[in-house]
């Protein structure tokens, strides 16, 4: 970058790598390619869970501590201000040229106070839209109210505004956003983390793999009841959850009911761990429940697990179904245990063998790289320094 001063852009997210979930990794790559990029770069997040492994690759990243739920997620109003108040003073006090903005929605709210105080302008990159999520999960109608309302002027106060799919690119545009300002980036996933793994025996493990968050927009229960419909059947099978989420502790006592002894919960997992599990596994399992707020989601645990080499059993809604059907990348089906396990049935028959594996994972690399997604966000940092 040309100048006598490298630009200086700050990252605020309460979720940072090495944290599983698309946040997380998408923002991490934005990190590296901006410092790829010469610009001077800070990242304003969180400690993450104890026994984490951290590895910020020399990236200039303040972590802070904050109150988690049980199952170790910053969620929830006291999670979040646990985050968010801190965090006026740390953004007050840290010089930018142009700060990224990753909800949730009070994140946003501080980040436009504290900009407009600074007079930097901000950036808001739009994995999702809070306040359509909460009106589809039942959050009281008040609330939604406030949460849109906010939400709004967060969004109304961003320089620009990223989105990760066309479909939260139409919800942030409805919600007030001025449509000129809005850029889809794309969805990708970060393929040299996720990557196939050639083991001798790949596959003769008969795993199901599940990776990733289970909460009400997810609806895993789906699969747990599926597995139970044809755990008997394949008595050397078995499903594998790999992750966190409120669903969790539900989850296992319906599985002790439905396939006592056949289902694994396991806490989340650092990439390369993850990334094995998908290499060895017959096929690795993605959902978005119907009417949960997040018709519109784009499940990135398909794209990690497809870029580590495992077609996937995709059940419910969201652009990620019919990309799975028109690609040959496994099944997409209704949500409902009985389509759900008749996927699993021809998953456990079709093991896929290692040239399999292989185009999967280079589909990915083609298609859904988290560089190329972060190629595009920077372009449109660039446009917003440049412009002053």
């Amino acid at each position: 970058m040309s100048g006598a001063r490298r630009k200086r852009v700050t990252i605020v997210s309460r979720l940072f790598r090495p944290e599983p979930g698309a946040a997380a990794y998408r923002l991490g790559t934005l990190a590296d390619e901006l410092r790829g990029r010469g610009y001077q770069v800070r990242v304003l997040t969180t400690v993450p869970p104890e026994g984490t492994r951290i590895d910020d690759r020399g990236l200039d990243v303040r972590r802070w501590p904050v109150l988690r739920d049980k199952g170790g997620n910053v969620r929830g109003y006291i999670q979040y201000l646990s985050y968010d108040v801190p965090l006026f003073f740390r953004l007050l006090f840290t010089r930018s040229d142009l700060v990224v903005v990753e909800p949730p929605t009070t994140t946003g709210v501080v980040s436009r106070v504290v900009c407009a105080l600074r007079r930097t302008p901000y950036v808001h990159y739009s994995g999702d839209v809070v306040s359509t999520a909460a009106e589809g999960i039942g959050v009281n109608r008040a609330v939604v109210r406030i949460l849109k309302t906010l939400e709004r002027w967060v969004l109304r106060g961003a320089r620009e505004i990223l989105a990760v799919s066309d479909g939260v690119k139409a919800d942030v545009v409805e919600l007030g956003a001025s449509e000129r300002r809005v850029t889809v980036v794309g969805v990708g996933i970060d393929t040299e983390r996720f990557r196939v793994t050639e083991v001798d025996g790949a596959g003769s493990g008969r795993r199901l793999v599940y990776g990733g968050t289970m909460s009400e927009i997810h609806g895993a229960e789906v699969f747990v009841r599926a597995f139970g419909r044809i755990a008997q059947r394949h008595p050397d099978a078995t499903l594998v959850m790999i992750g966190q989420g409120v669903d969790v502790p539900a989850l296992s006592e319906l599985a002790d009911r439905v396939a006592p002894g056949q289902v694994e919960f396991r806490a989340p997992q650092p990439p390369d761990v993850l990334s094995w599990e998908f290499a060895t596994a017959c096929a690795a399992l993605a959902s978005v429940k119907p009417g949960a707020g997040y018709d519109f989601a784009f499940a990135t645990k398909a794209l990690a697990s497809l870029s580590a080499g495992a077609p996937v059993i995709y059940s419910g809604v969201g652009p990620m179904a019919a990309i799975i059907r028109e690609n040959d990348l496994g099944w997409a089906v209704d949500w409902d245990e009985e389509s759900v396990a008749g996927a699993m049935e021809k998953a456990l028959a079709e093991v896929p063998d290692p040239r399999r594996r292989r185009e999967l994972s280079a589909w990915v690399e083609r298609n859904h790289s988290l560089r190329t997604v972060a190629a595009n966000a920077v372009g449109v940092v660039d446009g917003v320094v440049r412009g002053g």
